[in-house]
C-alpha cells in the first residue's frame, strides 16, 4: 500500500510468562508502522516487564478486559488486536486496509491461517491444520447470515463503533468477540473480511491442551446463547456420542491402513466436539485474580 492509510493502535492481551511478553513484543515491533501508529503488549498476569510498550491490566483475569485496557491507552481512529499466539507479516497494517474501509464498516477481520506442522506434526497441530479451525471464513461463512463474526486473532475496529457499542465484555473469558461484532452489526455497521491480510496461528502442540481449548470455547458458546438466544444452541449427547464413536472407529481403519492424516481426524473429530460441548457446563467467568 503506497497511499495514506488511518492511523492504527495495535493490540496484544497476554497472560503468560516474561518470555513471552517480550516474544509477542518483538513481533508486533517488526510491523511496519506509520506515524500515529501504536503497539501496547497487555500483560494481563503482572510478570514484570518493564517496557514503554508494555501495560500491565491485572484487576481481571481475563483477554477482554486487557484489550479494553489497551485500547483506551491509544486515540488512533482504529484498533488492530492479535492475539499472543500469531506471527503477523511485517506489511499486514497495509494489506489490513488496502483498500481504505468505507464509512459502514465497523470491523475488519484479516485471515487466520492454521501454522503447517508438516505430515509428521504432533497429532493436535496436525488436526488444527487439516480442520482449518482459526479460518476466519469459517466464522464469516455465509450460511452464518447475521451471527458471522471475527475472531480477535487478527481483528480490527473502529475506534468510534468500538466505544459506541461499549467494547468487549470484560467480565467473560470465551465469546467475547462474537459478542462485540453482534454488537457492531446491531449499531447498524458491517463486518468485511480481508483474506489478503493474514497471520499464522501457532497451535497447540498436545491433545490436552486442544482439548482444552474446545472446552474453555464451548464455556463462551453457552453465554452466547443466553446473550444472544439461538446463536449457538446445543448439540444432544446421544447423537454426538454415537456419531464420535462412528468417526473413531474410522480413524482405526485409517490407521490401519497408514493414513495418518485420516486417522487423526478420525480419532479426534469426536473428541474436540465433545469437550466443546461439555464446556458448556462450565460458567464462563475469568479466573480469580492472584494476590
Amino acid at each position: 500500500m503506497s497511499g495514506p492509510r488511518p492511523a492504527v493502535d495495535v493490540i496484544a492481551p497476554v497472560a503468560a510468562d516474561a518470555v513471552v511478553v517480550r516474544a509477542v513484543l518483538d513481533r508486533l515491533r517488526a510491523l511496519h508502522l506509520r506515524p500515529g501508529d501504536t503497539i501496547t503488549v497487555v500483560d494481563n498476569r503482572g510478570v514484570g516487564v518493564t517496557d514503554p510498550d508494555v501495560l500491565v491490566a491485572t484487576d481481571v483475569r481475563t483477554s477482554y478486559y486487557a484489550r479494553n485496557a489497551g485500547a483506551a491507552r491509544g486515540t488512533a481512529p482504529w484498533l488492530l488486536f492479535l492475539d499472543d499466539d500469531v506471527d503477523p507479516p511485517a506489511d499486514l497494517l497495509d494489506r489490513l486496509f488496502d483498500p481504505v474501509p468505507g464509512d459502514t464498516t465497523g470491523v475488519l477481520a484479516g485471515a487466520v491461517h492454521d501454522s503447517d506442522p508438516g505430515p509428521r506434526g504432533s497429532m493436535a497441530e496436525r488436526y488444527a491444520y487439516l480442520k482449518s479451525s482459526m479460518s476466519q471464513a469459517i466464522t464469516l461463512a455465509p450460511d452464518r447470515g447475521d451471527r458471522g463474526f471475527a475472531q480477535t486473532a487478527n481483528a480490527a475496529v473502529r475506534r468510534v463503533v468500538f466505544e459506541r457499542v461499549g467494547g468487549f465484555r470484560p467480565d467473560v473469558r470465551s465469546g467475547g468477540d462474537a459478542d462485540l461484532c453482534w454488537r457492531v452489526r446491531a449499531a447498524g455497521f458491517e463486518l468485511e473480511h480481508r483474506p489478503d491480510a493474514a497471520v499464522v496461528h501457532r497451535n497447540r502442540r498436545t491433545v490436552g491442551a486442544m482439548l482444552g481449548q474446545r472446552f474453555r470455547h464451548g464455556t463462551g458458546a453457552a453465554w452466547l446463547d443466553a446473550e444472544h438466544p439461538g446463536a449457538m444452541p446445543a448439540r444432544r449427547w446421544p447423537g454426538l456420542l454415537w456419531w464420535g464413536a462412528r468417526r473413531g472407529v474410522a480413524g482405526l481403519a485409517a490407521l490401519r491402513r497408514g493414513d495418518r492424516d485420516a486417522a487423526i481426524l478420525g480419532l479426534l473429530d469426536g473428541p474436540t466436539v465433545w469437550a466443546f460441548e461439555l464446556g458448556r457446563r462450565i460458567p464462563n467467568r475469568p479466573l480469580p485474580r492472584r494476590r
